[in-house]
């Protein structure tokens, strides 16, 4: 080969060579997160990295001059410096609550199990029938704070005459932070029972939405609890068990997931840090509890973005492009380590069918017709509880209800105050037991 081309071909090689060093301290670096769970908030890998990474550099050109190994250190300063930015928050690592809602009061509760929740109340409404019992609404999440939607939704039923109560479950919005490993779904349901023992009014009518319908399942598997629930309504459940977790089926007619605009504003995942930490853990190779990020941290950084298609596959195909804002930034509150670990806890759990079979609080089950709920969840409360008096199909409407859009509210609040009333379904009692085998068959 002629001489000037061999520096060049030389210089291509070392750079190609360098490429491959950074590459693989990098994956050494993340390797070491996972194995180490982030101790020491990353720090613990990011020094082990760069020992290696300077160890083998050195050992390797220990028969070169100084200069010649200063320079072969370059893809581990340049490794130090990529990886750093995962050691670093950006954000406080105290909780920084969300600001008091403009509409309605902020109350704090401490419960009898040692949780302090944040509290709103919406009184019936002065004219008009009122109803003698407080209606008490879990949101979903887990472990999120309540949309400015679903704030609006319990307004309207406040409006109709009912004495609404909703709290953020522990370590939701401005409800007080749990130990991480205090996050479990029997945890969950001990605080609906110890919140409407705190109310001091009887058994309360309980709406339970997703995750919050998870909780009310359980807790009619729980003649403790059960017994401060007058009448169940559970909208959109998600499993409510091990074994119910593992199905794997079909899902309601098409959502808005992967149409929809991608939602816009800032994301956490836009920087390493939380990009690394929430990545690993949504894959499972990070504990809840990481030493990564701190819960407080987590919270903090976590944007509505975030949740990326998740919030699409909350409407029907025929909404993507008219999907409402659910909150406002200042109001949006997820934490997203905590939601795992109740996850993780619903997973781990035994069957509650036994339980659950025994059930004898009257309960009505809302399916919507573009859920990307698993079929299967939904059936399985229908087939074990035999409580259930009715199941209200709702149509046009995705996993998010209410949500609205159109008269999507009404509709919802005319099939709940209807149960509640003990008055006829607005809509056919659809599916029933028998009807299950064919449902599922309908939505192959």
């Amino acid at each position: 080969m002629p001489k000037p081309f061999i520096r060049p071909v030389r210089f291509a090689g070392r750079l190609g060579l360098s490429l491959v060093a950074v590459i693989a301290l990098v994956v050494l670096f993340l390797a070491l997160i996972v194995l180490t769970d982030g101790a020491g908030s990353g720090l613990a890998a990011w020094l082990t990295t760069l020992g290696i990474g300077a160890a083998v550099v050195l050992w390797r050109s220990r028969r070169r001059t100084w200069p010649t190994r200063l320079v072969r250190l370059l893809p581990v300063i340049v490794v130090a410096a990529l990886t750093a930015s995962v050691c670093v928050p950006t954000v406080p690592r105290e909780r920084r609550y969300p600001s008091a809602l403009p509409f309605v009061a902020t109350r704090y509760w401490s419960l009898a199990t040692g949780s302090r929740v944040a509290v709103y109340h919406y009184p019936p409404a002065q004219d008009g029938t009122r109803h003698p019992r407080p209606l008490v609404y879990l949101n979903g999440g887990p472990v999120r704070g309540i949309s400015v939607l679903d704030h609006r939704f319990l307004q309207l039923l406040a409006h109709q005459g009912y004495d609404v109560y909703t709290y953020e479950q522990a370590g939701g919005g401005r409800s007080h932070l749990l130990p991480m490993g205090q996050y479990t779904i029997s945890r969950s349901v001990r605080d609906l029972g110890a919140f409407v023992d705190r109310l001091g009014k009887g058994p309360a009518d309980v709406l339970g939405f997703s995750s919050g319908a998870v909780v009310l399942t359980r807790a009619l598997a729980d003649p403790h609890v059960a017994a401060h629930v007058h009448r169940a309504i559970i909208a959109e459940p998600g499993p409510m068990d091990g074994p119910t977790a593992r199905i794997t089926g079909q899902r309601g007619r098409p959502s808005a997931r992967g149409l929809a605009p991608a939602m816009t504003g800032p994301r956490s995942t836009r920087v390493p840090r939380y990009a690394v930490a929430f990545g690993l853990m949504r894959l499972g190779l990070l504990s809840p509890s990481t030493g990564l990020i701190g819960q407080a941290e987590g919270d903090n950084a976590f944007k509505a973005a975030d949740l990326g298609s998740d919030t699409a596959s909350g409407y029907c195909a025929r909404d993507a492009h008219r999907i409402p804002t659910e909150d406002t930034a200042a109001n949006f509150s997820f934490s997203a380590a905590a939601s795992l670990h109740v996850d993780q806890t619903i997973k781990d759990s035994p069957s509650i069918a036994p339980q659950l079979g025994r059930s004898h609080t009257p309960a009505m089950l809302m399916i919507a017709e573009c859920s990307a709920q698993i079929r299967q969840w939904e059936t399985t409360v229908l087939a074990d509880d035999p409580a259930i008096q009715r199941t209200q199909y709702i149509p046009g409407v995705g996993h998010h209800m209410w949500n609205g859009l159109d008269d999507n509210n009404e509709r919802a609040a005319a099939v709940i105050t209807a149960f509640l009333a003990n008055e006829p379904a607005p809509l056919p009692n659809y599916p029933t037991r028998a009807d299950i085998p064919a449902f599922l068959q309908a939505h192959k």
